[in-house]
């Protein structure tokens, strides 16, 4: 686990007022769920909004595969956060909108549940915001990258004043968040953060840090040798498996649960388009998969999750699947060239895995069929090939701020002050690594999936930063949050739940004059309420599955 101290950027504090008027009542840095709906309830306050997204479209994950909702409990789930699912719904209940497969009548169960619509294809998520953004007045300016080098973020005292983009372009504002899954603003900002995980004893947990004990699920179920010639450590390890010694379970370290794009794969022919073999292809990158499916591993199709129109959600599965497990520890702290090859990567071995599971010869025949009847969707992603434009960034950095969501508040042994929204879903962390045991075999490490017990408060303390830091930034994603705690927080309707209630608490604290630190919490709460959040777990609330 990394520890960043804040870096000052500039010495004394500058009350709200003198913030130079130009600009706009809200600058928001990232277009994911959280950054759209932050926007649109920015706007049904009644303040100006400026929405800069990193790449040229709105959603983040939700926009780019993620369509198997990860909702926990669907009770808990309210305000623009329950609207948008709405919203699907109101767009699946069009006979226009399906084009492919069978209709609403042969959803599976779970698709359509209190009135919202939780399972749906990428494009038709990204049809809901960018209406909804048009309707709210909102016109996102894409391609928009901070500058992460000196000057990117100008401050007065421990006030944001502007920030600047690669292009070169100034956007100045009275308040800022935060929407990335990176928290590059926060960081650039000046505002201390951690990456990696943290010890058990940091904050008084048991499923912190190292954890192959606990490692379970998408675990060897079978003795898998994992040199190049079989029994010769001397011939070298198979590609992606690590030759680093594993430290005791509980041990923070610097290293960050995998990776993965989440594919939205087709079988139906007309919407098919053929999966891409990578130019520089080759099969000795999955001879441990191979071996593992000769000992009989046969789910490779397990999280083909369907979603309308004939279409899938990929998720990971099994010991060697989709995660890219142990490619991406260094990607919070890169720099965008670097983040590039870090995604080139993924895309290389995701794309092979692929070619190798319909075309290898050592998969099995019944694998290679069924492998074959799958595609990319013509119909989504257009502009990048038909792949995912965005990979899944299951964690990156999180803030450290005076209060830290983690285990203790999820399970509902320490208070949570202020709650701002709820989770519900498991402590999830995908493998971390892959390593050789002590009896020379291939294992993973890292995966866990343990349930708190119910729904919990999330606190508002959680997503702004110390005063010293930065008194007019909210911070709704990579929010202050032990490494298991943000595992279930980490879920794309609590983003959008935390980023209503963060544009919520920068209207207030504009109309009021004060740092974030300062808002009225009884005024912050009364407001969430009256558009429809919901901040404590009602009699009645369905349970949803957990299988992120």
């Amino acid at each position: 686990m990394v520890a960043l101290a804040a870096a000052s950027c500039t010495a004394g504090s500058t009350p709200p007022q003198r913030v130079a008027a130009a600009g706009s009542d809200l600058v928001i840095y990232g277009c994911t769920s959280a950054g759209v709906i932050a926007a649109i309830t920015a706007r049904e306050h009644g303040k100006s909004v400026t929405l800069l997204c990193q790449r040229d479209y709105v959603g983040g994950m939700t926009t780019n595969g993620l369509g198997y909702s990860d909702t926990g409990n669907h009770g808990v789930i309210g305000g623009l956060s329950l609207e948008f699912y709405k919203r699907l719904k109101q767009h699946y209940d069009q006979p226009a909108a399906w084009k492919h497969g069978a209709d609403r009548a042969a959803q599976q169960p779970g698709f359509v549940a209190d009135g919202a619509q939780w399972i749906f294809e990428p494009s038709a998520a990204e049809a809901v915001y960018d209406s909804w953004l048009a309707s709210a007045g909102v016109t996102p300016v894409f391609d928009s990258l901070i500058d992460r080098g000196p000057g990117g973020v100008e401050k007065a005292g421990d006030r944001i004043v502007s920030i600047r983009t690669m292009g070169g372009k100034r956007y100045a504002g009275r308040m800022f968040i935060d929407a990335t899954y990176e928290g590059d603003l926060m960081a650039a900002a000046g505002v201390g953060y951690t990456t990696g995980r943290e010890s058990n004893q940091t904050y008084g947990e048991t499923l912190n840090g190292v954890q192959l004990a606990k490692t379970t699920s998408h675990q060897f179920e079978a003795d898998v040798d994992p040199y190049r010639i079989p029994g010769r450590p001397e011939s070298g390890l198979l590609p992606y498996v690590s030759g680093e010694r594993p430290q005791p379970d509980g041990t923070g370290d610097d290293k960050i649960q995998a990776y993965t794009y989440r594919l939205c794969l087709t079988d139906v022919a007309a919407n098919r388009a053929p999966l891409p073999r990578p130019a520089d292809y080759d099969a000795g990158d999955y001879q441990l998969l191979a071996r593992y499916l000769a000992k009989g591993f046969n789910e490779v199709f397990r999280k083909f999750d369907r979603v309308p129109n004939g279409k899938t959600d990929v998720n990971n599965w099994g010991a060697f699947s989709f995660d890219g497990i142990g490619l991406n520890h260094a990607y919070p702290e890169a720099s965008y060239a670097e983040r590039d090859a870090i995604l080139a990567k993924h895309v290389r071995y995701q794309q092979g895995l692929l070619w190798f599971l319909g075309h290898d010869p050592q998969v099995p025949a019944a694998v290679r069929t069924e492998m074959s009847r799958w595609g990319l969707c013509k119909d989504e992603f257009v502009r990048n090939g038909n792949w995912p434009r965005e990979i899944y960034v299951r964690e990156g950095r999180r803030m450290a701020s005076d209060f830290v969501m983690a285990e203790p508040h999820l399970r509902g042994k320490s208070p949570t002050p202020e709650p701002v929204g709820m989770g519900s879903y498991n402590m999830d962390s995908h493998n971390v690594q892959r390593i050789v045991d002590a009896r020379g075999f291939a294992r993973n490490e890292g995966n866990i999936e343990v349930n708190p017990g119910d729904a919990y408060p999330i606190s508002y303390r959680a997503i702004v930063p110390k005063r010293a830091e930065a008194s007019n930034l909210l911070v709704p994603v990579a929010l202050s949050a032990s490494h298991i705690a943000y595992g279930s927080i980490r879920m794309e309707p609590v983003f959008m739940i935390l980023g209503q209630s963060a544009a919520t608490a920068a209207a207030l604290a504009i109309d009021a004059r004060v740092a974030v630190q300062d808002v009225d919490y009884a005024a912050l709460r009364k407001d969430l309420l009256a558009h429809g959040q919901t901040l404590e777990k009602p009699a009645r609330a369905l349970e949803r599955r957990m299988d992120n």
